[in-house]
C-alpha cells in the first residue's frame, strides 16, 4: 500500500487540530453514527489542551484516501512546545503549513516552516480562515513568500502549492472561490498531499533501522516506542539492538507492533520500511535512539532539540496547609513523577543542586506551568521559587536568552505597548500596519523580562492585544534588569478573610484574596501601592456594642485580582515561594516569621 507521512504546522490556533477533525471526518474514519463525528477538537484529548484552547502533544493518526494511507501527524503550534515539533517532524515526508489568513504569518509559522525547510520537506502552504471579516489574502500570501525567501536553502523550495480553506465548515479549494458559501469538501486537501507529497521511500529488503522520534505509555502495555521505520521490516518476538547515542549497545526483543487506524492503535504482525510504528518491550529506549537489525548496528544522527530557557526550583509543600488539600507530599514522590515525566518531555531538564534542590527546566513559562498544572491535578503538593533563565558562558561572556515579541495592538494602545516594553529593555525593530485597524509592533527583549507580561499586555489595550513570542537568540545582557512589581500586603495571623479585614487592608491596594478564604501568617494577601511589603489583619472582625452608627455595615469591597498559573510566575520575588495545591494557588515569603524575615534581610 501506498503510504505518505504528512505533518500539520502552524502557529497556534491557526486551525491546526480543526482542520484534522475535518480531515478524520471527512475520510471516513469514523461511521456515520459515531459520537465523534459531532465531536471538535478530537486530538486535543487532553484536558488542559481543551481548556487553554491549544496542542500541547503531537499525535499522529491515519486515514486512508484511494487506496492510499496517510499518516498525518497534529504538531504544537506554541513556541514552548517547540521540542514536540522538532522531533515528530523526523517521521514527516512533507508538510502542510496553515496560515491565517487574518494574522498572516506569526512567529511560530517562521520557527516550524525553518524546521520543515532544514529537514527538506515538501511543504504546502494552506491559507486558512479565508472568511474572516478582516482576511488579507494576498497580502498573507505576499508574506508568506518573504518568509520562504528568507528561509528556503535552494530554488526548488520557493515553489509551493498554496490551497484554501475554512477549516471549520470543513472546505477547501486549490483556487480562490468566488463565492464561499457554495457546498464544498476538503478533497482538494486530500489530492494535494497524493499529488505533492513524495512517497515513503520503501526499502523492506534491508537490515531494519528505526530511530525513536516519540515515546507514550499506558499501564496496560507499559512503554510505547513510536518512530518510522527507515529501512527493512519488523516481526513481533523479533530480536532488535538499542543504540544509545553513548555507543551503548542494549539487546532487546519486540513484544508487539502497532500502527494507527483513525485515532486508535492497531496491532499488526509486521512493519514495513516507511510507516509509522508503535513497539512495546524496549523499556530502555529514549528519543533520540536508533532500533536496528542486532547483525548491522548502524546507528542513525542524534534528533537536535531545543535547549530549555528557564529554571524553577521544585519540591514538596512546607506552608502551614501543608497536607490539608492534598495527597502526595513528598520529595520523593515528586521525584518520581519528575522521572516519568523526563522519558516522554525531551525539551525538559531536571538536576539536583549542590545543596540538594531540584531544578526543572523549560522552554517557557507555559511548558512549565502546563506541567505543574499537571501535578496540582494528579493530587501533588508542591512550592516552587521565583523562575530563573539560563544563561551561557560563550568566549568569556555571560549571554541570555532573548525573545522576539511580536504585539498586534489597536492604534489607541500602541504608545501604552511601547512604554511597558521601554520598562522591561525591550528594543523596537519594526512598526508596520497590521491587519484591519491592527498596529504590528515587533521587539527584542530578554527572557527574563516577559515573564507574565501577556496578562499586562491584555490589560493594557483592555483584551485587544494579540501577543506572541519566540526564542531569538542567546546574547549578552541588554543591562541591569528593574524590578517592576512594588511591594506586597502579608497577612499577620492565619485564620479566614473577612469582609472587615479587606475593607481596612484595601486602601494599601489591591487585594488577591476574598473572604472566606484561609490564610496563614506570611502569605501574600494583596499587592501594595508602595514599594515596601506591609503586613495587614484580613482576620479581623468587627467588635460587637449595642451602639450602631449611620453607614458603618456598608462595606463595599473592590474587585480581587485573580491571577492565573502563567501570572504568578512574573509576580513571584527571589524572597518568595509559589505554593500549588490540586485547589489553590498561593504565594508565600520563604521565610514567615517576620522577626526571621527582617534579620535576614538586613544580614
Amino acid at each position: 500500500m501506498d503510504i505518505r507521512n504528512v505533518a500539520i504546522i502552524a502557529h497556534v490556533d491557526h486551525g491546526k487540530t480543526t482542520l484534522v477533525d475535518g480531515l478524520l471526518k471527512q475520510s471516513n474514519t469514523f461511521r456515520s453514527n459515531e459520537a465523534y463525528m459531532n465531536q471538535e477538537l478530537i486530538l486535543d484529548s487532553n484536558d488542559q489542551e481543551r481548556e487553554r484552547g491549544i496542542t500541547i502533544l503531537a499525535k499522529n493518526i491515519a486515514v486512508h484516501y484511494k487506496d492510499v494511507k496517510i499518516n498525518i501527524i497534529d504538531t504544537p503550534g506554541h513556541s514552548d512546545f517547540s521540542g514536540e515539533v522538532e522531533r515528530t517532524l523526523n517521521m514527516a515526508y512533507g508538510a502542510i503549513l496553515l496560515v491565517d489568513a487574518q494574522e498572516g504569518p506569526m512567529p511560530q509559522t517562521k520557527f516550524v516552516l525553518k524546521k520543515a525547510l532544514d529537514m527538506k520537506l515538501k511543504v504546502i502552504v494552506l491559507i486558512n480562515k479565508i472568511d474572516k471579516k478582516d482576511a488579507h489574502i494576498a497580502k498573507t500570501i505576499s508574506k508568506v513568500e518573504n518568509l520562504f525567501l528568507e528561509l528556503a536553502h535552494d530554488d526548488n523550495q520557493l515553489h509551493f502549492p498554496v490551497l484554501y480553506a475554512i477549516g471549520r465548515e470543513g472546505k477547501a479549494w486549490d483556487k480562490l472561490p468566488e463565492d464561499m458559501s457554495a457546498p464544498a469538501t476538503l478533497e482538494p486537501i486530500f489530492e494535494a498531499i497524493l499529488k505533492y507529497i513524495p512517497e515513503v521511500e520503501k526499502d523492506d529488503s534491508g537490515k531494519f533501522q528505526m530511530q525513536v522520534s516519540s515515546l507514550d505509555w499506558d499501564s496496560y502495555k507499559g512503554k510505547y516506542i513510536i518512530g518510522k521505520i527507515i529501512r527493512g521490516t519488523i516481526k513481533t518476538g523479533e530480536e532488535v539492538a538499542l543504540l544509545k547515542p553513548t555507543g551503548e549497545i542494549i539487546k532487546s526483543k519486540i513484544e508487539k507492533i502497532f500502527v494507527s487506524a483513525g485515532l486508535k492503535r492497531e496491532e499488526v504482525a509486521e512493519g514495513t520500511s516507511g510507516d509509522i510504528v508503535a513497539i512495546t518491550g524496549i523499556t530502555e529506549a529514549d528519543i533520540g535512539d536508533t532500533i536496528t537489525d542486532p547483525s548491522h548496528p548502524e546507528p542513525l544522527g542524534s534528533i537536535a532539540i531545543g535547549e530549555p530557557t528557564l529554571d524553577i526550583s521544585i519540591g514538596p509543600n512546607t506552608s502551614p496547609f501543608m497536607g490539608q488539600e492534598g495527597k502526595l507530599l513528598t520529595g520523593r514522590e515528586i521525584l518520581k513523577r519528575i522521572e516519568k515525566e523526563l522519558q516522554t518531555n525531551v525539551a525538559m531538564k531536571f538536576k539536583v543542586s549542590e545543596g540538594g534542590q531540584y531544578i526543572l527546566s523549560g522552554r517557557g513559562e507555559l511548558h512549565l506551568c502546563v506541567f505543574l498544572e499537571t501535578l496540582s491535578r494528579e493530587g501533588f503538593e508542591i512550592e516552587i521559587g521565583k523562575p530563573k533563565v539560563i544563561t551561557k558562558l560563550v568566549d568569556g561572556k555571560i549571554l541570555e536568552p532573548i525573545e522576539e515579541y511580536q504585539v498586534d495592538v489597536p492604534a489607541d494602545y500602541v504608545e501604552a505597548v511601547k512604554s511597558e516594553f521601554a520598562k522591561r529593555m525591550g528594543v523596537l525593530v519594526t512598526q508596520e500596519a497590521g491587519m484591519g485597524d491592527h498596529i504590528r509592533l515587533i521587539f527584542e527583549v530578554p527572557t527574563k523580562e516577559v515573564l507574565g507580561l501577556r496578562s499586562v499586555l491584555l490589560t493594557l489595550s483592555k483584551g485587544t492585544a494579540v501577543a506572541n513570542s519566540s526564542l531569538l537568540r542567546y546574547d549578552v545582557p541588554f543591562g541591569e534588569s528593574r524590578k517592576i512589581r512594588k511591594g506586597v500586603l502579608l497577612a499577620s495571623e492565619a485564620g479566614k478573610v473577612s469582609a472587615y479585614g479587606i475593607n481596612a487592608a484595601q486602601e494599601r491596594g489591591p487585594m488577591i484574596v476574598v473572604p472566606g478564604d484561609a490564610v496563614y501568617a506570611g502569605m501574600v494577601v494583596g499587592m501594595n501601592v508602595r514599594d515596601n511589603d506591609l503586613e495587614v489583619n484580613v482576620c479581623r472582625t468587627k467588635h460587637l456594642t449595642n451602639m450602631r452608627s449611620k453607614g458603618e455595615d456598608g462595606i463595599i469591597l473592590n474587585a480581587p485580582v485573580k491571577m492565573s498559573l502563567e501570572q504568578y510566575f512574573g509576580f513571584i520575588e527571589d524572597d518568595e515561594l509559589l505554593e500549588i495545591t490540586p485547589k489553590n494557588i498561593r504565594v508565600r515569603k520563604k521565610i514567615l516569621d517576620p522577626v526571621k524575615r527582617s534579620r535576614a534581610a538586613r544580614s
